[in-house]
């Protein structure tokens, strides 16, 4: 079984990160989508909530798993017997650091990353600039798949 794990923070999931996580279902017969834990770090939305998200995003498709994890991505991959990392690329900057991160991956460990290229219509959105629209108000609906309501009352 060949089986790819999707790591990010996805704070929230954007539909650039759901485009990736579909094409990736066509390449692999599982695909993990695994939520790093980083205590250093302030999240917008709480784990259980970007769990929720994914999970209903993907609810039809038994070939995707959501789950969180601590420590590297490769140790995790190792512990779950997944041999490739799926990675989606939006711009040359997220090339440059991207493959660094792969080379010392495969460093690390026997993993291969694997890289696909954003849709043209969603290579503009990150996490970030969503949760910047949220933040003022703004429309964030046409950003990030319908899973993702943010009830403002």
């Amino acid at each position: 079984m060949r089986k790819a794990v999707f790591p990010g923070s996805f704070d929230p999931i954007t539909l650039g990160h759901y485009d990736i996580i579909r094409r990736g279902v066509t390449l692999f017969d599982k695909v993990i989508v695994a939520i790093g834990v980083n205590a250093d770090k302030k999240y917008m939305f709480s784990l259980e909530e970007r769990m929720n998200f994914i999970k209903e995003s993907f609810k039809d498709e038994p070939k995707i798993t959501v789950v969180s994890y601590k420590g590297l991505t490769v140790d995790f991959c190792q512990k779950n017997d997944v041999k490739f990392i799926l990675r989606g690329l939006r711009n040359p900057a997220d090339f440059e650091f991207e493959k660094a991160i792969a080379h010392t991956n495969r460093d690390l460990a026997p993993i291969e990353t694997v890289f696909l290229l954003t849709a043209a219509k969603t290579s503009y959105i990150a996490s970030s600039i969503v949760r910047d629209v949220i933040r003022n108000n703004g429309d964030y609906t046409k950003l990030v798949p319908k899973s993702v309501r943010i009830d403002k009352t």
